[in-house]
């Protein structure tokens, strides 16, 4: 049977096999959670959202051969090669494989654990989840992140793609235990030079880095073509881009450049969230901040799914969170989701709004927006905050093909891979989600992940999922 499979594969190639077309060295492990490889497959009757912005193609085809798409089309219009594995998808979508661009492996417990490395549970969720590639957006252990990386790229475990971080670059002051105090401009470029040499390709700064530190680190990360981006707080946003940073996270709430009396290379001691309610999109301070970052190239990472929970009273209870948790971090989140609608929360609420119509403007201004979840604590773990993050982001009055966009092709753009992946088009990468129902109609729907197609290869998304049942807060 694979001998004639493989004479099928050369017939479509044309001569002699493509690599991409021959048998797929992955460990047995991850084979238990395979559910569709095939040299060439054919999904049909499927509705497309394919990343590019585009409005959603009812009733296409899409020919997946090796790790590549082939072809993609309307019915009638896209051949589907003799032998090819048929899958009919009506009643279903694929959008591109999700990129989480702020994401973490290490979650810190509600239960009162702090940062621990989730790196058997985390990929296997995020995957699932429909998140082909993650950049770990700030690092509590480098090397555990590079060596699960090679251990994925190498079939040995399952998992997203990941483009690693290399460890904090932070300031001194109060913060948390894991992140090296950044003493000077030369011994950022220490820390810079030396993991950038070790395979990381992104630093995060973070909020009390001083301006000095930050403009060596950017200009060290660019000598070794690794690039920056940061969660400010000690240095503001027009700071960060005058020094050429790359991308920044978090938004409008992670801007401190908006407090009237903050002292330079020091961050403000007494948050006051009301400034950030005040912050209109319309006040010329935020118009500067997004018309030097649009024009400087900067890209910003939204993480609408994390700043929810500062406003309790509307999130509403994920019962697939509560599965995912160890049983102790279960327990103290279902008690947070209880107390939830009692939280006073107005003002947050008012940021949060601020929040979405910063990104939204950020995106018509021309700007790169891309997404992830942060999925550190509480309520927000992997994969099931991206989902959440593309719920919030048509909230904010994006479309939903929008909205894929930016976590998809945008993200791609960011990491300087959308030559490869983020859309569904003929020549690049099969990454592909495919979701039950329609999220143009109800975003909701992107939480019905069936079938994630990695390289080509399709997974069974609710194996991945039972698989870390209880684990997250463990492992």
């Amino acid at each position: 049977m694979m001998r004639a499979f493989l004479l099928i594969a050369v017939a479509l190639a044309g001569t002699t096999p493509s690599l991409s077309a021959q048998p797929r060295q992955l460990s047995p492990q991850v084979r238990n959670f395979v559910s569709v490889d095939a040299p060439v497959v054919a999904l049909t009757n499927v509705r497309v959202i394919d990343g590019t912005g585009a409005a959603p193609r009812e009733n296409q085809v899409v020919v997946i051969e090796g790790d590549k798409i082939r072809a993609i089309g309307a019915a009638g219009r896209v051949t589907i090669p003799p032998g090819a594995q048929v899958m009919d998808l009506a009643g279903h979508t694929v959008i591109p494989g999700i990129i989480g661009l702020h994401d973490h492996m290490y979650y810190s417990s509600a239960a009162g654990g702090s940062m621990k490395m989730m790196l058997q549970s985390y990929p296997k969720l995020f995957l699932g989840s429909g998140i082909t590639t993650v950049r770990t957006a700030g690092s509590t252990d480098s090397y555990q992140e590079l060596n699960i990386r090679g251990a994925i790229n190498r079939g040995q475990i399952v998992g997203p793609e990941m483009f690693v971080t290399g460890p904090y670059l932070q300031g001194g002051g109060p913060g948390p235990g894991a992140m090296h105090p950044v003493e000077s401009p030369d011994d950022a470029r220490r820390m810079v030079k030396y993991w950038s040499e070790e395979g990381v390709s992104w630093f995060k700064a973070y909020t009390q880095i001083s301006r000095a530190a930050l403009g060596a680190a950017i200009d060290e990360a660019h000598k070794h073509g690794v690039k920056v981006t940061a969660h400010l707080c000690s240095v503001g946003y027009r700071e960060a881009v005058a020094l050429g940073i790359d991308n920044l996270e978090h938004g409008l709430f992670a801007n401190s450049e908006f407090y009237a009396n903050k002292q330079p290379d020091a961050c403000p001691t007494v948050g006051d969230s009301a400034i950030f309610a005040s912050a209109d999109v319309s006040n010329p301070n935020v118009q500067r901040t997004i018309s030097e970052m649009v024009s400087k190239k900067v890209s910003l990472t939204s993480t609408l799914a994390v700043y929810e929970t500062s406003t309790p009273s509307r999130v509403q209870k994920d019962q697939r969170v509560l599965d995912a948790l160890m049983p102790e971090a279960s327990a103290a989140v279902a008690r947070w989701y209880d107390n939830a609608p009692n939280a006073k929360d107005a003002n947050a609420r008012e940021v949060l709004r601020k929040t979405m119509a910063f990104e939204v403007a950020f995106m018509r201004a021309g700007g790169l927006l891309a997404a992830g979840s942060d999925p550190c604590c509480l309520h927000v773990i992997a994969g099931y905050g991206d989902q959440r993050n593309f719920e919030l982001l048509v909230e904010a009055g994006l479309s939903a093909a929008e909205a894929v966009q930016v976590m998809t092709l945008n993200g791609a753009k960011v990491l300087g891979v959308d030559n490869r992946i983020g859309s569904l088009v003929a020549g690049k990468q099969a990454d592909i989600v495919v979701l039950r129902g329609n999220p143009a109609q109800s975003a909701a729907d992107i939480r019905n992940v069936v079938t994630v197609f990695r390289q080509g290869i399709g997974y069974d998304a609710s194996k991945l999922v039972a698989a870390v049942k209880g684990q997250i807060g463990i492992k």
